[in-house]
């Protein structure tokens, strides 16, 4: 349906036009502002949050897939240059959730657009691999140094390894997850486990509950899925759309975590519950899952306030606010703004 696809793009050119700036004003560059209207420090990028520039590469390379232009081409390009720069000319830094994140952007966006990226995700990877070991049954730990082995983090790096190719690890991860973090009660899948990591012995389970962690251990099934010679990975893609229908969604809209970098969980979730739609055998849970995403961009388009196009609350179900300038809504920050952009894209690729 047409209309999806002209929310998209009136979402996109919304959150280009509020955060969307060179970087230090560098010919060939861009990077998304953290906030608007932009403090003076945010007008200098002084402050940056480097996944969610991931996410606005990934929504970008979402536009690039509903209607192909030159113009966004080089925007990526742009974008990509100025994380780059922005990050000390690196691609890594202390958090493996992150780095997953911007892997998977930067190889879509090497599949859309052929931006060479294999100097990035040869970097990027390897640091995934270190990140693995056996503490805690295994995993890879959400940063360095830390305690703390996570669904942020284990759930992009399985899909990224998959998709580049070392189902192997990719599957470990998986298998990891499923029988240390999926709760066989509910299908829902924990935030993470704390380890020491002086001795290895395993501490508290983290019981919270994110669309986030369902939305990537789900994205990791349906990866495995495509190569299963069996029904595994499609069982357990199937049940968590169904966990996230019956305790995520309530009314079939995806719930709400908070500004910050809760303002993005929601549409993550939304691109994964698309991929699985698309890709799993058409039926119940397929049904479900493109259900869960055609509501949450519905009701999340009719709550948005109008500020230089579409402005978006961190709670789709609520009626957004614009804030005034030098006030601290959710609503100014990148983070939710690209959450409710991903959440239309999903919709979109789903009327495709």
């Amino acid at each position: 349906m047409k209309q999806f696809a002209d929310r998209a793009a009136a979402a996109e050119d919304a959150v280009l036009g509020r955060h969307a700036a060179r970087l230090w004003c560098l010919p060939g560059t861009a990077l998304g502002r953290n906030g608007w209207p932009p403090t003076w420090a945010e007008h200098l990028h002084r402050r940056w949050n480097y996944w969610w520039q991931a996410h606005l590469l990934d929504g970008l390379v979402d536009a690039q897939l509903r209607a192909p232009s030159e113009r966004r081409a080089k925007l990526i390009r742009r974008l990509v240059t100025g994380i780059h720069l922005r990050n000390r000319l690196s691609w890594t830094n202390n958090y493996y959730d992150d780095m997953a994140w911007l892997g998977l952007a930067l190889q879509r966006a090497h599949d859309v657009v052929g931006l060479d990226v294999d100097a990035a995700l040869t970097d990027l990877t390897e640091q995934l691999h270190i990140a693995w070991t056996p503490d805690g049954g295994g995993g890879i730990w959400w940063r360095r140094g830390n305690g703390y082995k996570n669904t942020p983090a284990n759930g992009p790096a399985a899909i990224l390894l998959a998709r580049t190719g070392d189902m192997a690890r990719a599957t470990e991860i998986m298998t990891w997850l499923t029988d240390t973090l999926v709760d066989p009660a509910t299908g829902l899948v924990f935030d993470g486990l704390r380890i020491n990591r002086d001795t290895g012995e395993v501490g508290e389970l983290v019981k919270r509950i994110y669309t986030y962690c369902q939305g990537v251990y789900l994205g990791g099934c349906v990866e495995l899925a495509r190569t299963d010679s069996g029904t595994t990975w499609r069982e357990r893609a199937e049940r968590t759309i169904h966990a996230i229908a019956a305790n995520l969604a309530p009314g079939g809209v995806l719930r709400a975590h908070g500004g910050g970098d809760g303002g993005l969980f929601s549409g993550i979730c939304a691109r994964y519950l698309a991929l699985a739609a698309a890709e799993l055998p058409k039926g119940t849970a397929a049904d479900t899952a493109r259900d869960v995403v055609l509501t949450s961009a519905d009701t999340c388009w009719r709550n948005a306030a109008l500020a230089h196009g579409p402005l978006f609350g961190p709670d789709w179900a609520k009626q957004a606010t614009v804030p005034a300038k030098g006030e601290q809504r959710p609503s100014r920050e990148l983070s939710v703004q690209v959450g409710g952009w991903l959440v239309l894209e999903a919709a979109a690729a789903l009327r495709r």
